[in-house]
């Protein structure tokens, strides 16, 4: 399992449950990324997407007390999750939001793919900070790059908990 997302300087990845920066390259990054994969996230990433719609061509799981909808796979805890994602091959799962679930999660991600974003986007949730966490080192990092007016760093954290299937 992975996690992808783009942080701020601050590792800030959303306010108002939304994303802070309007990315194009990240945007594109992440839909080539996770196309035809499997997806992970809480219920207000769901709601976060256009009509509260899952992605399309990608298999969306949501961790929620709640059952959600038809057109996602509802789980409800940890073991049902990892009972669940044990049906698609380790590196077809991304978990994608929101700042519990990466919190939760991202301690059994084997990687996580992080767009670092050179701004203070005035965030009102965080994801963990890998450069501050002697589990994960930095594997990758693209030369800087613009993005509609931001520099941003496609990185990738191993992480050095969890065993590594394929990198």
């Amino acid at each position: 399992m992975k996690a992808i997302f783009h942080a701020d300087r601050n590792w800030g990845i959303g306010k108002a449950n939304d994303l802070m920066f309007s990315l194009p390259k990240d945007m594109k990054f992440f839909r080539e990324t996770t196309k035809g994969k499997t997806v992970v996230m809480g219920l207000n990433t769901l709601r976060s997407f256009p009509n509260g719609k899952p992605l399309k061509n990608r298999v969306n799981i949501v961790l929620s007390p709640e059952d959600v909808d038809k057109d996602v796979i509802t789980v409800h805890g940890l073991d049902e999750l990892f009972a669940e994602v044990k049906k698609y091959p380790d590196d077809d799962v991304f978990v994608i939001g929101g700042a519990s679930v990466y919190r939760t999660l991202i301690p059994y991600c084997t990687e996580v793919l992080v767009t670092k974003v050179d701004a203070d986007g005035g965030a009102e949730v965080f994801a963990p900070d890998l450069d501050a966490d002697d589990g994960f080192e930095l594997a990758y990092e693209s030369a800087p790059e613009e993005d509609n007016g931001y520099t941003i760093r496609f990185c990738t954290y191993r992480n050095r908990r969890v065993a590594h299937y394929s990198c």
